[in-house]
C-alpha cells in the first residue's frame, strides 16, 4: 500500500498540472513534490462514473468492478433500483454484501420507485417507511432517481415523504425527468432534485442546469446522448458529470469513462473540464469517499498517456494496485455465490399470444436507434388476428408478468429489423417480466419458454436453433467472470445481428427499454400498452 507514480500529476481541485511525483504510505498520499521528471504520463484521480445500474452489466459487482478498473474507473454511484423491483430490500442487501468483497467504491441510493409505476407487476414494494430505513444506512449514499416525475408535479403523498425523508438525512435525491421543460423542469428541482441523466437535446439541459440541476451526460449501450450533449462543457463546465446508467458487459470490455475522455479529446474540449465531470464533481455532489489527489486522501489514481490517447496503464485504489496495462489484478473470488430470484411464471403456448384488432389504424411501438424514448407509429389493419410483417418491419412485442401467473400482453413494435425468429428477456426495466418480440408465434413461443426453463437470462430462437444465456441472480446477473459473461453475450447478439438480421447496434439493451413506461411514448407492461406521455393505457380495442 505504499508507492509512488511520476509524470504531469493533474490537480482537478485548482485545476493545475505538476510535473513531479505523487508518493502514498499505507494507502494514503503523503506528499506531491514538483520536479523535472523524463516521465511522460498523466496521473489523474480514479473515475467516476455518476450513474450506473451494476445490474445491466449482467455481472454482480465484484466482476463489473474487475473490467472497470482495467479502463480507469475507481467508483461508481450506483442504483440497485433493479434488483430491488425483483427481489426488494434483500436485492439491496445482496448488492452491497457483495460488493464489500471488492475495494472498489461502490457507493449505492435508496430506489425510490419501487416499482417505477402502478402500471405494471414488480416483484416488490418499497414505500416511504422503507425508503427511509434505507436512507438511514450510512452506506446508502443518496435517493435514486425520482422517475415518478408525474408524482413530483401532482404533489403525490407517497413521492413526496420520500423525498422529505432524502431531505431531512441531508443525502441528495437523482432525478429522470425525460422531457421535462420550462416550468415543469423548475418545480421537478425545486422540489429538491438535483440531476438529471435522460436529457436527448441541448435545448432540455439548459432548461435543467438554468434551475440549479446537474446534467449527467450519458452513454450506455442503448442511450447515447454524449454527441448531443458535450457542447454544454463548453459553457456550463462546473455543472456536469458522465455515467453509462445501462452498460451491457461486452461494451464494458472495450470501454468505459475513459472512452469518453478520449472523444471529448477527439472534439477539442477542455481536458480540466472533461476530467473534472468524471472525477471532482461526482465527488463533490455525493459526497464520496474516494481521493482527488490531494495530500491526506486515498490513493485512488489512474496513470494514463497522454491527453489524446488517455489510455489507462496503471489504476490504483487506496495505494493497491488493481490494474496494469489492460489487465486486471483484482482476484476473482474463490467462493461461489449464492443467488437469489424471484420467478414464478409457466410456459406459454402459441395460442396465447393471439391478437387481434379492429379494422383502422393502429398504434405500434417505434424503436429509435441510440435512444431509449420511442415514437408512436401508426399503421393500418384490415381487422381481426394480427400476423407479424417482416416486410414492414411490423413485429409482435409481448411481455409476460414472470412474479404471477397471468395472460402475456400483446402488442405490435416497428423498427428492429428481425427479418426471422424472435429474441427475449427477463431483463425488463424497470419490473423485469419476461419481454420478447419476433417474426412469428412459434419463435416467439420458444424464446420466452427457454428463459421460463432458465428461471432468468436471454434468448433468441428461430426453427430448431436456440440460445440461452442463463442468468441466475435475480433473471439480471451471471455469477461467471465477466469475460466469459462477455463473451457469451457477444456470441448471442452477433447471431441475432447476422442471422435474425437485427439492425440495432444493441438489441438486448434495446428491447429491454421497450417496457420503461416512465420514458415515453409507447411502452409495453404486463398490463397492456402503455402511453407514456399520457401516463394511461391505451385502449384500441380487441
Amino acid at each position: 500500500m505504499n508507492g509512488s507514480a511520476q509524470g504531469h500529476i493533474v490537480d482537478v481541485v485548482s485545476g493545475q498540472i505538476v510535473m513531479g511525483s505523487i508518493y502514498w504510505e499505507n494507502g494514503r498520499i503523503v506528499s506531491i513534490q514538483a520536479h523535472h521528471t523524463e516521465n511522460t504520463d498523466w496521473i489523474v484521480p480514479g473515475l467516476v462514473d455518476a450513474h450506473v445500474h451494476i445490474e445491466s452489466s449482467m455481472l454482480v459487482p465484484t466482476e463489473f468492478a474487475r473490467l472497470a478498473v482495467v479502463h480507469g474507473t475507481v467508483a461508481s454511484v450506483s442504483d440497485p433500483h433493479e434488483i430491488a423491483n425483483v427481489c426488494g430490500l434483500e436485492g439491496v442487501d445482496f448488492m452491497i454484501e457483495n460488493a464489500k468483497k471488492s475495494p472498489f467504491y461502490f457507493n449505492f441510493g435508496a430506489p425510490s420507485c419501487v416499482p417505477a409505476t402502478a402500471f405494471e407487476t414488480s416483484g416488490a414494494l418499497l414505500g416511504p417507511a422503507e425508503v427511509r430505513k434505507l436512507l438511514e444506512r450510512p452506506e446508502i449514499r443518496y435517493l435514486t432517481e425520482m422517475m415518478n416525475y408525474p408524482g413530483v408535479l401532482m404533489g403525490n403523498p407517497e413521492v413526496l415523504k420520500k423525498l422529505a425523508h432524502a431531505k431531512e438525512l441531508g443525502k441528495p435525491i437523482d432525478g429522470h425527468a425525460p422531457g421535462l421543460r420550462g416550468s415543469q423542469a423548475k418545480a421537478y428541482a425545486d422540489a429538491g432534485i438535483s440531476t438529471d441523466h435522460e436529457c436527448a437535446t441541448i435545448e432540455e439541459a439548459i432548461d435543467k442546469l438554468e434551475c440549479g440541476m446537474y446534467i449527467l451526460i450519458r452513454e450506455g449501450s442503448a442511450a447515447k446522448n454524449f454527441d448531443e450533449l458535450i457542447d454544454l462543457i463548453d459553457t456550463w463546465p462546473h455543472r456536469l458529470m458522465f455515467c453509462s446508467d445501462d452498460k451491457h458487459p461486452d461494451d464494458l470490455v472495450k470501454g468505459h469513462l475513459d472512452a469518453l475522455l478520449r472523444r471529448g479529446a477527439a472534439k477539442g474540449k477542455d481536458m480540466m473540464a472533461l476530467l473534472r465531470a468524471c472525477t471532482l464533481h461526482p465527488v463533490r455532489h455525493y459526497g464520496l469517499d474516494n481521493g482527488l489527489l490531494q495530500p491526506g486522501d486515498p490513493a485512488d489514481l489512474v496513470v494514463m498517456s497522454d491527453p489524446k490517447n488517455w489510455q489507462a496503464k496503471d489504476t490504483y485504489i487506496a495505494g493497491v494496485h488493481v490494474a496494469s496495462n489492460g489487465k486486471c489484478l483484482i482476484p476473482r473470488l474463490p467462493d461461489p455465490i449464492k443467488p437469489i430470484n424471484r420467478f414464478n411464471c409457466q410456459a406459454i403456448n402459441p395460442a396465447q399470444l393471439a391478437v387481434a384488432y379492429p379494422a383502422g389504424t393502429i398504434p405500434a411501438i417505434g424503436i429509435l436507434e441510440g435512444q431509449i424514448i420511442t415514437n408512436k407509429v401508426d399503421f393500418e389493419h384490415s381487422g381481426g388476428l394480427f400476423h407479424a410483417q417482416t416486410s414492414n418491419d411490423l413485429l409482435k412485442i409481448a411481455v409476460i408478468n414472470r412474479y404471477h401467473p397471468t395472460p402475456p400482453a400483446v402488442a405490435v413494435v416497428h423498427g428492429s429489423g428481425l427479418r426471422q425468429g424472435a429474441i427475449a428477456s427477463t431483463v425488463a426495466h424497470d419490473s423485469h417480466n419476461i419481454i420478447a418480440m419476433g417474426c412469428n408465434d412459434i419463435d416467439l413461443c420458444a424464446a420466452i419458454n427457454a428463459l421460463v426453463q432458465a428461471q432468468g437470462g436471454i434468448a433468441a430462437a428461430c426453427g430448431n436453433e436456440q440460445f440461452v444465456m442463463p442468468l441466475p441472480v435475480a433473471g439480471l446477473m451471471s455469477m461467471d467472470p465477466g469475460h466469459e459473461v462477455a463473451y457469451q453475450y457477444e456470441k448471442i447478439d452477433q447471431w441475432v445481428k447476422e442471422i435474425l438480421g437485427c439492425g440495432l447496434a444493441a438489441p438486448y439493451m434495446t428491447l429491454s427499454f421497450l417496457a420503461l413506461l416512465v420514458i415515453p411514448k409507447l411502452k409495453l407492461s404486463d398490463k397492456g400498452l402503455f402511453d407514456g406521455e399520457k401516463f394511461a393505457f391505451v385502449n384500441i380495442g380487441h
